[in-house]
């Protein structure tokens, strides 16, 4: 009897999968946003620490605040699990999660105004703070032409359904893969579209940048972009307030400095950006992803070396 070919096999196991995917958001559908939100944090609460990712949150956080006591470290892995638990619940009712249903409250609006209004589209920054589906219900409610970009699924047909959802209130969702991502990029601009970033995540082939005292490599695209479109990057932040409600930031605006010196200056930028991504961090480290390997590999095997 012949062997099932690898390819067969695995696209079996990925619409398995989707079958699975497609139970659990009906399944949370059913639910009330904040029960569903409740049950995500009791769930992760519970398994999320018996997971590989939890030894690698806890050594990020022995990165960022090598000085704190451990019962402190030990809080903001449970609220990091809480958090992230809701996330996932929180995933399958993101149409019942934007400004429309009061559960969003806007901070600095007008900022988000004058990107719609404005004559030049902008890059939006943000970073896997609280929900980070949030970011894009509050860009698609102020009007702003835009196109997010995000971190594709390897499931091709879980990752189809999400592009679908999105799309059901407005959301283009955009996944960079390599010098092809940047073309598309430098298409969305020069057609008057926004672009949103998530620029929180390490990068192998980015730029070094200061980090909680330490250097991380980080993606240097929205630097790259808006000086290059001379335009503005404007930082978002989502906070959870109580359960499924939040609020969205909209802070300073980063201008990028015009020198002669565009390396100069692109590393000027970057390093606001994750000096923007770490205050956020500082804020509320319970709502970041620490999961997250953001540090070199090379840190995580030093602690990992020291039985830490």
């Amino acid at each position: 009897m012949a062997t099932p070919r690898p390819a067969l096999v695995k696209d079996l196991t990925w619409r398995l999968e989707a079958v699975g995917f497609d139970l659990f958001s009906g399944l949370v559908r059913l639910l009330p946003v904040d029960a569903a939100s409740a049950l995500g944090a009791a769930v992760f609460r519970t398994f999320g620490p018996l997971s590989g990712a939890h030894r690698t949150a806890r050594r990020g956080l022995r990165l960022a605040f090598p000085d704190m006591a451990e019962a402190n470290r030990a809080a903001i892995l449970v609220a990091q699990w809480e958090n992230f638990g809701r996330y996932i619940f929180e995933f399958p009712l993101v149409d019942r999660l934007t400004p429309d249903s009061g559960r969003v409250e806007i901070v600095n609006p007008e900022r988000l105004a004058s990107i719609a209004a404005g004559a030049s589209p902008a890059v939006l920054i943000s970073g896997h703070f609280a929900n980070l589906e949030i970011m894009a219900a509050v860009i698609m409610a102020a009007g702003i032409e835009c196109e997010i970009t995000y971190r594709a699924a390897n499931n091709p047909y879980v990752n189809a359904r999400i592009i679908k959802s999105r799309e059901s209130y407005g959301v283009r969702l955009f996944a960079r893969k390599g010098r092809d991502g940047a073309r598309d990029l430098m298409y969305a601009l020069r057609a008057g579209r926004s672009i949103a970033i998530l620029n929180d995540q390490r990068y192998d082939a980015g730029i070094p940048t200061p980090f909680f005292g330490r250097t991380v490599i980080t993606n240097p695209v929205a630097a790259r972009m808006a000086i290059k479109f001379d335009t503005i990057i404007q930082p978002l932040s989502i906070q959870r307030l109580t359960g499924a409600r939040f609020r969205c930031i909209a802070h300073e605006p980063i201008i990028p400095p015009k020198t002669s010196d565009r390396s100069a200056d692109i590393q000027t930028v970057m390093n606001e950006i994750t000096a923007f991504i770490e205050a956020r961090v500082r804020e509320a480290p319970g709502a970041w992803w620490w999961m997250h390997r953001r540090w070199p590999p090379a840190d995580y095997e030093a602690l990992k070396a020291q039985g830490l």
